[in-house]
């Protein structure tokens, strides 16, 4: 993650402590540098496994998660991730009441999906 070229190699977990300490035992052979996890929940159990097996973040492994929970603020090191703004039900349901009441109006154009990286201390 810290270079100008990447590497992405695909790595299964689990969602258990026994899936994240095996890959954590596995990580200094595995010659990566950094993980961007499936969500928070599992950047955090990773993360813990790591540091559990010696292995420090970020120095020696970057963390990066998805969602933003607040739990993530409160990790020491806190975590990186990547926030997602989701649209709202009530935007929604006013998106389709607009376009129920006046079928000929012009079509809308909404981003519906934005993505911010939070950089805090795992990365």
């Amino acid at each position: 993650m810290h270079g100008t070229g990447a590497t992405v190699s695909p790595l299964p977990l689990a969602y258990t402590e026994e899936s994240a300490a095996a890959l954590a035992a596995r990580w200094r052979d595995l010659g990566l540098d950094g993980v961007f996890a499936y969500n928070d929940e599992y950047a955090m159990l990773l993360m813990s496994a790591l540091q559990d097996e010696g292995v420090r973040v970020p120095e020696d492994a970057a963390v990066i998660g998805a969602d933003d929970l607040m739990l993530s603020r409160l990790l020491r090191p806190r975590l990186s991730t990547v926030r997602i703004a989701l649209p709202s039900g009530r935007g929604l349901a006013e998106l389709v009441d607009r376009a129920v009441r006046d079928p000929g109006a012009t079509p809308e154009s909404h981003e519906l999906f934005e993505a911010t990286v939070v950089q805090r201390d795992s990365t």
